[in-house]
């Protein structure tokens, strides 16, 4: 099939792939469909296991580990790169984490200190490797990072994810602001619900994919495959003008009342 998007000679790193279901794993297919060439990280010896036969499947030449809480491991990503390629073109983030207990709980109830690494693994980490790739991206770049509808909107049992992931899409528009004069355009893809890894720590999750479906002017939900082809799009230079927006790829579920 002929990519909506050629991005033959560009190198990405994709950072948050679990499993074949992954929302990352889909965006890397239609990265490496468009013709990039891609490095690819795991959290951990255990999603190894899982994480590696799929990189591999995609002709990957780095696939390292990274935790983003352990002190060193995003550095350590960075460091191979340049030595590897010497440069990068764009930069996928799809990760979040929230303890369960302060996910399964109303707002008013999580901790102060489950808030601040929901914060850090999800909103602050975009930063810091939005610092790293900058040496990397000389003659600029892409920033991606996922987001969803609850940043906008209360959804039930998404909890303290929603102010996060608002965070996370105010740090886009800061991040786009402060990169343009480098060159580098920034992104939040708000992807529609998918059935992940990540997903199953929301309560009732089940039922909110119900309510989606239902909802959507087709009555279905988006997938994997289709939010890669809009984070290919977005990795490449025809979505430039575009820095600093949020971007949906949920079926039109956000225009529904």
């Amino acid at each position: 099939m002929t990519p909506i998007v050629d991005l033959t000679g560009k190198r990405g790193l994709v950072v948050g792939i679990a499993n074949e279901h992954s929302i990352a794993y889909g965006c890397a297919r239609a990265f490496r469909d468009a013709g990039a060439e891609l490095a690819v990280t795991y959290v951990n010896a255990k999603a190894e296991l899982y994480v590696r036969p799929l990189a591999e499947s995609l002709d990957t030449p780095i696939i390292v580990p990274c935790d983003v809480r352990e002190p060193g491991q995003l550095e350590a990503v960075f460091d191979q790169i340049a030595s590897t390629w010497g440069r990068l073109d764009f930069l996928f983030h799809s990760i979040a984490f929230a303890p369960r207990e302060d996910l399964q709980t109303g707002l008013v109830n999580c901790s102060a200190e489950g808030f601040a690494l929901a914060m850090d693994v999800s909103c602050h980490s975009f930063i810091r490797m939005a610092k790293l790739a900058l040496p990397l991206m000389t003659e600029g770049g892409s920033l991606q990072t996922v987001s969803f509808y609850g940043a906008d909107r209360v959804v039930e049992n998404y909890n303290l994810m929603g102010p996060v992931k608002a965070a996370l899409e105010s740090t886009v528009r800061a991040l786009a602001a402060d990169l343009a004069p480098r060159g580098v355009h920034v992104h939040a893809l708000s992807a529609g619900p998918v059935k992940t890894r990540a997903a199953s720590g929301i309560d009732r999750f089940d039922e909110l994919l119900d309510r989606v479906r239902e909802r959507t002017p087709a009555n279905r939900l988006v997938t994997i495959e289709q939010i890669g082809r809009v984070a290919a799009f977005l990795a490449g230079e025809a979505a430039a003008p575009l820095t600093g927006s949020v971007t949906y790829a949920d079926q039109g579920f956000h225009i529904i009342a």
